[in-house]
């Protein structure tokens, strides 16, 4: 074989495998880009929402810590709204649909994950579109008199 026609099958050999490696870093970029996706929690009650994220105090996300907010809005507090949603790797959830008025606000948002706990006060009344951050503690005893 002629060198010059070497030096081709070569260079198709390399542009065969940078192909190859291309097409695998895409497909583990698009399960990174998956497992990354923030969990939504659709209300269906109002046009606001609120994205939240939950850390350990030493600021590492918590994965799949539990959020719950109970919702009463509408005319005397009528309707309830009970939601609940889980976190992604990063910490991260996002409630949509909520009202924009709440009978008694501001809304607590419940976060736990074994023994710890935090919450968060959300008043969409005041901000429609809100990013809170919730950080995950031992909950303290309660003082006896």
């Amino acid at each position: 074989m002629s060198r010059p026609r070497r030096l081709l099958c070569y260079l198709f050999l390399l542009a065969g495998a940078a192909g190859f490696l291309a097409a695998a870093q895409t497909q583990s970029n698009q399960q990174t880009a998956v497992a990354q996706k923030v969990p939504v929690m659709d209300g269906g009650a109002g046009p606001c929402s609120l994205e939240l994220t939950v850390t350990t105090p030493d600021a590492k996300p918590v994965y799949a810590a539990t959020i719950k907010v109970h919702i009463t809005y509408g005319f005397a507090g009528l309707h309830k709204l009970d939601l609940e949603a889980g976190t992604n790797a990063d910490g991260k959830v996002r409630f949509i649909g909520l009202p924009s008025r709440v009978h008694r606000p501001p809304l607590e948002f419940q976060a736990s994950k074994d023994q710890l706990a935090g919450t968060a006060a959300y008043n969409p009344d005041a901000e429609c579109q809100a990013k809170h951050d919730i950080i995950l503690e031992t909950p303290k005893p309660p003082v006896s008199k």
